[in-house]
């Protein structure tokens, strides 16, 4: 008797053709209701969210698969095939045989921005790796090994000029102080890295600390980090002078190789505040200060020691007696303070600080000559006022 098959569930874990088929673009599961036969029924349950992006996988690998078949197929595909391989690996040996080739070897090296006792040997470092390299094939790795020995060197950058030059430009961290503590001193950068003793000189000034870390380090004080950054800030012409920075009753307090003594208060707006000293200094009125404060770069003062006339007020009151003449080069003073408004950042000044500050008038800046700020009369180097004695202690 014939027996229909009509309503009966397939065997476990078969599907028809068309199910085969229609499975990977099914996004969603099977509803939870529904109940399938077998294990394999099971694992498409358990796993819903990978059937369309491995359906649409097989179908991109089978397009791949479809595709090279046709040009293996097509003997003209296949010549166009190895064609198009050949010339490429040509071209890539080429362009690796003109990189290194003396056609483009660099043979003129200019570096920019090395100062210093460790000049010449950073240069010859540098023109030595430099002349190992070619203009297609700069490595700024190779040329930072070169000077990591010298730890003035803070950044290192190079173009190349094609076909044989190379520009090295070097960015140094150059010290700014002398670190004490006891008998030892190293030489400390403007921001805190210590750069041995080797770049010790005697017109570095004096920081005192507690302890000496070790060459290449980074201070993590603020009581030393702070006068670095003033140090850092000074001008060429006036960091010759300073002899020292402390903390005393007026806060930071640069004191000068002559005796005169500067107060800054805190390291905020450092380049306003030389640029207020400087232009104090310009003054003929400030001839024989003992001190001059600058925590307000708007509204710098000059104190003097007893027994001491301002020549201003010599000048007002009709005197006949001669104030002593300012050792300062005016013209040097006026360029310097020239120079530091225009290096002055936006954010450390204000508008009304120039017009507020002492007349400096308008020299060309050039920042290059020495300038030596007014003596101190009657105080020597600490001078005998009450003011400036008391001053001192700190």
């Amino acid at each position: 008797m014939d027996r229909s098959f009509a309503g009966r569930p397939s065997p476990a874990g078969r599907l028809p053709p068309i199910g085969r088929l229609l499975r990977p673009l099914r996004s969603t599961p099977p509803s939870r209701g529904r109940r399938t036969g077998g294990a394999r029924a099971g694992r498409a349950r358990s796993a819903p969210g990978v059937a369309w992006p491995l359906g649409g996988a097989r179908r991109l690998l089978g397009a791949a698969r479809t595709g090279l078949a046709f040009i293996l197929r097509r003997r003209r595909a296949r010549i166009a095939l190895l064609g198009a391989l050949l010339a490429l690996a040509l071209v890539a040996g080429g362009w690796l045989l003109l990189r290194h080739s003396s056609l483009v070897a660099v043979k003129r090296v200019q570096i920019t921005g090395v100062h210093g006792p460790e000049a010449s040997a950073i240069d010859a470092a540098l023109v030595a790796a430099g002349r190992h390299m070619s203009t297609l094939d700069v490595r700024l790795g190779a040329l930072r090994s070169a000077v990591a020995p010298f730890r003035v060197v803070r950044e290192v950058h190079a173009s190349a000029s094609f076909p044989h030059g190379l520009a090295i430009r070097v960015v140094e961290q150059l010290p700014v102080a002398a670190l004490t503590v006891g008998s030892m001193r190293t030489a400390v950068a403007a921001d805190g890295v210590v750069l041995g003793p080797g770049l010790l000189s005697g017109s570095l000034p004096t920081l005192y600390g507690s302890y000496v870390p070790a060459p290449g380090q980074r201070l993590t004080s603020a009581t030393l980090l702070a006068p670095l950054t003033i140090l850092g800030a000074a001008p060429a012409p006036l960091a010759r002078l300073v002899a020292r920075v402390f903390s005393g009753p007026k806060g930071l307090t640069a004191a000068m190789s002559n005796g005169l003594q500067a107060y800054f208060g805190d390291a905020s707006r450092p380049h306003a505040k030389w640029l207020s000293l400087a232009r104090v200094l310009a003054d003929p009125s400030s001839a024989g200060a003992a001190n001059v404060d600058v925590r307000l770069p708007e509204r710098p003062a000059a104190g003097f020691p007893p027994g001491v006339t301002p020549p201003a007020r010599l000048a007002a009151s009709g005197s006949a007696q001669t104030a002593e003449p300012s050792t300062t080069s005016e013209p040097t003073v006026e360029a310097l303070a020239a120079g530091l408004a225009r290096n002055t950042p936006a954010a450390g000044s204000t508008p009304g600080e120039a017009a507020s500050a002492p007349p400096s008038g308008s020299g060309a800046a050039t920042g290059t000559e020495s300038t030596t700020p007014p003596p101190i009369e009657g105080g020597g180097a600490r001078g005998e006022g009450s003011e400036a004695s008391s001053e001192t202690g700190g």
